[in-house]
């Protein structure tokens, strides 16, 4: 890239500056410009004049903090947290709700065309919610200590791991904030030490918490740096007899030095395995470290998208690629006359299995291993020739190799579920170039209050 395009900063760090706000970057940031030099400055929105002080410069852009606005753009709301700015979870709490609808749809499209070349797709308004509050069915919170010795729940600040205390979290089910507190609580009375990650010592690292909003069934997880849980017995009645609607208490054992939040050992103290929950007319298990969409209200939306995109009437073979535990297999296998689902971890494809055996379906089958593997060996042992392939890939995208095997395969429709518009542009130029037509994407905002967005599309062979 040239000097041009890549200006050498005319700004210092620690300067204050005022800039109008261009555009927002994908993780929120507004874009101002000082003598064509971009500066990244969170919590400004576009249209706005701002005072900023730069804080960090490079070549070609920097970054800086929002001082003062001095036109204030019609987008900005009041925060109703009280630790958004402190708290990393949130990122557009600042933007009314219409306003981040039309972020999300901007995202889309603009990776479409910058990076897929995919000037003509056709991108839908981004679907919102009627309430975009308390959606989030599953807590991962981090335990800590106060000054005083007592206990603390709470997130992450923004780029540390610096706890902040906190009573709720807004974008949370009530029920998963009640939990949190209350097992943190009665671990404190318990005399359970909060573990440290720079001395590895302590022993409560997490509470995790899933709730069924359909079956109003709660699942507790405590994660312990050691097996031995102080009176084991009585901190497992009181957590019964005080957390309301808990149906299951489960502990996972991570010893490791490391800020991954599970470890390999996971046993059930109390109660059943798994909690179950509904999404449309299909049931799932859902285990303590099943993958399952956060967002059960545009979990519905997204995946009828999804199903509508696969235009299935019955007599149809569908492959589902990154299946998980089989919840759009399932949905698919309501249409579809077969479904084959693949997913490269085996607990995931047990409790697929195990989901399909709930909603009495026969005619799926899941297998454990890598997509860009499985598939070609069902299309060449069985003959296979799906009609229709969907994909709903982790963050980094589809694999290149999976992605040569669908066209390779060529089904008449690819239905391309997505967490990252930019992975998603990037896997869809391929496609088109190995020939596919885009025939259109919908944006669904499964996590209201962050810059994250779903996108279903729809593929067809030319």
């Amino acid at each position: 890239m040239s000097k041009q395009n890549k200006p050498e900063a005319p700004v210092e760090k620690n300067e204050l500056i005022e800039t109008t706000i261009e555009d927002l970057t994908h993780e929120g940031h507004g874009v101002g410009r000082v003598e064509g030099y971009a500066l990244f400055i969170p919590y400004a929105l576009p249209g706005e004049r701002i005072q900023a002080k730069v804080i960090k410069t490079k070549k070609g852009y920097g970054f800086g903090k929002l001082i003062t606005v001095l036109e204030e753009s019609s987008e900005r709301t009041e925060a109703p947290c009280p630790i958004y700015v402190k708290c990393g979870g949130c990122q557009l709490q600042h933007m009314t709700y219409e306003a981040q609808l039309h972020y999300k749809h901007k995202q889309v499209k603009d990776a479409f065309e910058r990076i897929g070349g995919l000037n003509e797709a056709v991108v839908r308004d981004t679907i919102g919610m009627e309430d975009p509050w308390r959606y989030r069915n599953k807590a991962q919170v981090p335990i800590g200590v106060k000054e005083d010795g007592r206990l603390k729940a709470g997130f992450y600040q923004k780029r540390t791991h610096n706890i902040i205390d906190m009573d709720e979290c807004i974008i949370q089910q009530k029920e998963n904030d009640g939990a949190v507190q209350q097992v943190k609580d009665i671990a404190s009375r318990f005399g359970m030490s909060a573990y440290d990650e720079e001395s590895g010592r302590g022993f409560l690292r997490h509470v995790v918490t899933r709730y069924a909003p359909t079956t109003g069934q709660l699942m507790i997880v405590v994660i312990t740096n050691g097996k031995k849980i102080p009176d084991e017995q009585a901190f497992i009645e009181a957590v019964r007899n005080e957390v309301k609607d808990t149906a299951s208490i489960v502990q996972n054992v991570n010893t490791k030095r490391t800020n991954v939040i599970f470890g390999e050992k996971t046993k059930t103290l109390w109660g059943e395995d798994y909690i179950y929950d509904h999404i449309g007319g299909v049931k799932f298990a859902i285990s303590a470290r099943s993958f399952y969409q956060v967002n059960p209200v545009q979990t519905k939306t997204l995946y009828d998208k999804a199903l509508e995109y696969a235009d299935l009437r019955g007599h149809e073979t569908v492959i589902d690629a990154y299946c998980g535990i089989g919840t759009i297999s399932l949905f698919l296998a309501e249409k579809a006359r077969q479904v084959y689902g693949v997913e490269v971890v085996p607990q995931a494809v047990s409790d697929a299995k195990r989901n399909a055996q709930l909603n009495h379906f026969d005619n799926v089958t899941f297998a454990a291993g890598k997509a860009e593997e499985v598939m070609p060996w069902w299309v060449k042992a069985n003959d296979l020739r799906p009609d229709v392939v969907v994909v709903d890939p982790p963050r980094k995208g589809c694999d290149e190799q999976l992605l040569d095997t669908m066209l390779e395969v060529a089904p008449e429709r690819i239905v391309y579920v997505s967490c990252n518009p930019a992975t998603l542009a990037r896997d869809l130029k391929h496609l088109v170039e190995g020939g596919y037509e885009v025939v259109e994407a919908q944006p669904v905002d499964m996590f209201p209050q962050t810059t994250h967005v779903e996108v279903a599309t729809k593929l067809v062979k030319k």
